[in-house]
């Protein structure tokens, strides 16, 4: 059996600061240390940061890759450091995990689009390895002239001393300041996007639902100037009003992983209403995973990335994404029956441990890359 390679992994996005790639990169570069020796290059201080962090990455690796013998980057967007140091280090193998928007966002009509489909576009071409969060993914990535045969499906990982807690619906009384004794909570984990379906499920959805259901939505909003999605939060804000929903729906923008988790351990289910727009895409659905590994039952739509997270019967339910009646009679159906709410997400907590930890996505990981 060959050796472990050593790998030298570069991450734009990294914690402290908040967000989906930002956790996924955490949790593969921590699970790869685990199990080979791994440098972490990472930008922790945000997008402002980005310029000044990509040129001391190329600098950083550039005098030490010598040392490695694969890079490893967390999405698509610093792949063009690997054209440069692949010149200086041509033996070196390169590797890119690829997100939904590092597709999605080649087709973005703006000036940073079109300097996306001119750069990256061709980095991600020369990797040795693509590293799809989904099957979607790949498919519309082979629409940009991305080689098949270099792209491999790995889905997503969650961190289970991360998500799951020993939080108490007492403690999400106090947090929401509301007696629940009663109530149903549903969950909507996301970034305040259009794709994410949350202004459409608040609008389309909530109105159908007994008097006694709560949602909760709660993610990270878009910043005014971000060159990706647009915001959507004052969208979920007027549909509130429009639907006089103002003490059934609570919206959480940009809170603490701590109250994050509290939310994922305390309520009924959670949804994953995503609907599709065009240049948008969900490339996994981590979210809905981790709503499994804190034993919930989730709903999601049967779409893009979340067909590889959710497998209908499961570890959740699929609806017909768009389809409000379907949504409202799935969600009524469930949470009528206590009994099998609990025993189901019993079920769907252990099949996500099975086949979406970080030490089992880890190890499919290093194999890849062992395989370049």
């Amino acid at each position: 059996m060959s050796k472990n390679p050593k790998i030298l992994f570069i991450s734009r996005a990294y914690p402290p600061t908040i967000g989906g790639i930002e956790n996924q990169n955490y949790g593969i570069a921590t699970e790869l240390s685990r199990l080979t020796s791994v440098k972490i290059i990472a930008n922790t201080r945000g997008k402002k940061f980005l310029p000044i962090f990509l040129v001391q990455a190329f600098f950083i690796a550039l005098f030490s890759l010598w040392k490695y013998d694969v890079v490893l980057f967390g999405d698509g967007v610093p792949t063009p450091l690997g054209v440069f140091l692949k010149f200086f280090h041509p033996k070196k193998k390169f590797a890119s995990i690829v997100h939904g928007l590092d597709i999605t966002f080649a087709h973005k009509k703006s000036l940073m689009g079109k300097l996306y489909r001119l750069a990256n576009v061709p980095a991600l071409k020369k990797m040795n390895k693509l590293i799809m969060v989904g099957n979607h993914t790949i498919s519309e990535a082979t629409k940009l002239g991305i080689a098949r045969e270099k792209c491999v499906f790995i889905p997503n990982g969650f961190d289970e001393d991360k998500v799951c807690d020993n939080f108490n619906r007492k403690n999400l009384e106090e947090f929401l300041d509301m007696d629940l004794s009663d109530k149903k909570v549903i969950l909507r984990v996301g970034r305040f996007v259009k794709h994410k379906g949350l202004d459409w499920f608040i609008d389309k959805v909530m109105p159908q639902l007994p008097e006694n259901y709560i949602l909760l939505g709660a993610g990270g909003r878009v910043a005014k100037r971000t060159v990706g999605d647009s915001d959507t939060f004052p969208i979920c804000e007027e549909n509130i009003k429009k639907n006089n929903l103002e003490a059934r729906v609570k919206l959480f923008p940009n809170i603490a992983q701590e109250k994050m988790n509290l939310l994922f351990n305390t309520v009924d289910m959670l949804v994953s209403p995503n609907v599709s727009v065009p240049g948008s895409m969900e490339g996994f659905g981590i979210n809905a995973i981790e709503g499994t590994a804190c034993a919930k039952v989730v709903v999601a739509s049967d779409l893009e990335g979340l067909k590889d997270a959710i497998i209908n019967g499961q570890n959740g339910f699929m609806v017909e994404p768009g389809n409000a009646d379907k949504y409202a009679q799935k969600i009524k159906a469930i949470l009528q029956d206590d009994n099998f709410r609990v025993a189901f997400g019993k079920r769907a907590q252990t099949y996500s441990f099975a086949n979406f930890s970080w030490e089992v996505v880890g190890k499919k990981y290093l194999e890849e890359l062992k395989n370049i």
